[in-house]
C-alpha cells in the first residue's frame, strides 16, 4: 500500500474537545478483513504507536462502513478535573423532567453531556467506591428540582449519603438489613399497585384519555399522573436477601415468586406508560446480584469502571458491546472516579466524566428544591390520618383473635386507599400494635387479640390499664 492509499484511509483530523478525532477506514484485500474487534483487541499498540497511555484512546464503530472511529486524548488531558456542576450554580433552581435534561457531566469530545430521564427506566453499576453514588445522586438532585415529580428512596446501603434528600422524598430507607430490604420490597410494590390504577383509569376512561398519559397530564397535580420514580442504591442487597415474608415467600433471588424482583419487573414491564419508574444502582454485578431480566428492563444503562468484560455486558448490554464499543472495563480502577459509559434511551453511547458534587454542595441544592417544592404543598392532597388501634378494632368485629396477615389484608380493603396499610405487614403491624399496648402473639403465626386492642383502647382514653 502506497502514501496516497493510506492517507485515502483517514478522515480530516478534528478537534474534539481534549483531543482530536479520526476516522480510519478498515483496510480489506481477498480473503483478509481487519475488523473494529481487532483494532480494538490492539489498543494498547494503537496508543503507543500515537505516543499516549492506553486510556488517552479510545476506538468505537463509526457510522460509515467498515471504519472505526479513534479519539486520541490530548497528553495528560484526562487526569485534569473537570469544571462543576451547572447544579451549583445560585440560578439553577429549577428542573423540568418533561422537556429538560439532566447535566450529569461532560463527553469525552468536550460536550456538556444532558440526559433526558422522563419516563425512562435506570440503571448505573460499576465496582464498589468509584462514584456510584455520587453520580446518582446528582441526577436526583436535579429532579428533585421539579416539583411535580414524587421521588421514592431506598439506600440499601445506609450511610447517610442521601440524607439531604429524606425532607424532599415520599419514603425514606436507609440500612442494609433485611427489614430494610422489606420495606424497600413494600415500596416497589406498593408503586407497582399505583401503576394498576393508572392502567385501569386509562383503560376504563378512554376516551378522556385519548392520547394516553401526556406531559400537560403529567403536570397537573391532581390528574393522578404525576411522574413517580423508585429508586434502590445497592440493589444488589436485595436480589441477594434470603429473607422470607410471614408467609415464606422470599424477597430476594430472581425466581417466579421472589417479592422484590417481580415487583420491579413489573414496573420495568409496564410502568413508563403511566409515568412510574424504576432506578437502581448496584455495585460488582454479578447474575445472582443484578438477575439478567431486571438489568435489561433500564432504558439508560451506566456503568463505572469494573473487572471484566463479562461485567460490562452485564452492566451494558451485549448490543452496546460489541456494536457500539462501550468498555467500563478498559476503565482506570480508582484512577477514573466517576467516569461513567452511558447508553441512553436512544442507544448513543458516551464515556461521561460526572460532575461531582460533594455533600456541602449536595446540602444547598436539595434546600433550592425545597423552596421550590414548598408553595405546591398546598396544591397537593394531605395525606388521610387514620388511627390504626381504632380501625383494628373495627375490622377485627365479633373476632375474639385474627391472624396477623388477615387483619393487616382486612385494613387494605377498609382503607384501600390508605398507603400506610398498603405497605403494612404482620410484623410491622405487631410492632405498632405492641407500641400501643396490644401486644401481638404468636400461636404458630402472628395472632392479634380483640380483647387486648379493646383494653389498650381504653386505656389511651383514660379507662383501665391496658394488660
Amino acid at each position: 500500500m502506497d502514501e496516497h492509499q493510506r492517507a485515502a484511509m483517514l478522515s480530516p483530523i478534528k478537534l474534539a474537545g481534549c483531543g482530536v478525532e479520526v476516522d480510519v477506514t478498515l483496510p480489506s484485500s481477498g480473503d483478509t478483513t481487519v475488523t473494529t474487534e481487532q483494532v480494538r483487541a490492539k489498543r494498547q499498540a494503537v496508543a503507543e504507536g500515537l505516543g499516549r497511555h492506553e486510556h488517552e484512546v479510545f476506538i468505537t464503530k463509526a457510522p460509515a462502513a467498515r471504519t472505526v472511529r479513534l479519539w486520541v486524548a490530548d497528553s495528560g488531558a484526562l487526569d485534569e478535573p473537570i469544571g462543576p456542576s451547572p447544579l451549583v450554580n445560585d440560578g439553577f433552581d429549577a428542573a423540568d423532567i418533561f422537556s429538560g435534561r439532566a447535566p450529569w457531566g461532560v463527553t469525552l469530545r468536550g460536550d456538556a453531556f444532558l440526559l433526558k430521564l422522563w419516563q425512562c427506566h435506570l440503571l448505573i453499576t460499576g465496582l464498589s467506591n468509584q462514584g456510584k453514588t455520587v453520580a446518582l445522586r446528582s441526577l436526583l438532585l436535579w429532579l428533585l428540582l421539579d416539583p411535580s415529580v414524587e421521588v421514592h428512596l431506598a439506600d440499601l446501603k445506609g450511610v447517610g449519603d442521601y440524607n439531604m434528600l429524606k425532607p424532599l422524598v415520599s419514603t425514606y430507607i436507609a440500612g442494609p438489613t433485611d427489614e430494610h430490604v422489606a420495606d424497600a420490597t413494600d415500596m416497589v410494590e406498593w408503586a407497582g399497585e399505583e401503576m394498576n390504577r393508572r392502567i385501569t383509569e386509562l383503560e376504563g376512561n378512554a376516551d378522556r384519555y385519548p392520547n394516553g398519559v401526556t406531559s400537560e397530564l403529567s403536570r397537573d397535580p391532581h390528574s393522578g399522573f404525576h411522574p413517580i420514580v423508585l429508586v434502590v442504591d445497592e440493589a444488589q442487597v436485595a436480589y441477594e436477601c434470603t429473607a422470607k415474608d410471614e408467609q415464606g415467600i422470599p424477597y430476594g433471588g430472581a425466581k417466579a415468586n421472589s417479592r422484590f424482583f417481580n415487583a420491579v419487573r413489573k414496573i420495568q414491564n409496564q410502568g413508563r406508560a403511566v409515568n412510574v419508574t424504576f432506578w437502581q444502582g448496584t455495585q460488582d454485578p454479578t447474575n445472582e446480584n443484578l438477575p439478567i431480566r431486571a438489568r435489561n428492563g433500564a432504558h439508560i444503562r451506566a456503568s463505572l469502571v469494573v473487572a471484566t468484560e463479562s461485567q460490562s455486558r452485564m452492566g451494558m448490554g451485549d448490543a452496546a458491546v460489541d456494536a457500539g464499543g462501550a468498555a467500563p472495563h478498559e476503565l482506570r480502577q480508582g484512577l477514573d472516579k466517576g467516569v461513567l459509559v452511558v447508553k441512553d434511551a436512544s442507544n448513543t453511547i458516551e464515556t461521561v466524566r460526572t460532575h461531582f458534587i460533594d455533600g456541602n454542595a449536595a446540602e444547598i441544592i436539595a434546600e433550592r428544591a425545597r423552596q421550590a417544592r414548598h408553595h405546591i404543598r398546598t396544591r397537593v392532597k394531605e395525606t388521610e390520618q387514620r388511627d390504626l388501634l381504632a380501625d383494628v378494632a373495627e375490622v377485627l368485629a365479633d373476632d375474639g383473635k385474627v391472624k396477623a396477615t388477615d387483619v393487616v389484608a382486612r385494613l387494605r380493603t377498609f382503607a384501600p386507599n390508605y398507603r400506610p396499610y398498603e405497605q403494612l405487614n404482620a410484623d410491622k403491624l405487631k410492632a405498632q400494635l405492641d407500641a400501643e399496648g396490644a401486644q401481638v402473639t404468636k400461636a404458630g403465626v402472628l395472632m392479634v387479640y380483640a380483647e387486648r386492642v379493646h383494653q389498650a383502647l381504653a386505656a389511651r382514653e383514660g379507662g383501665n390499664d391496658a394488660g
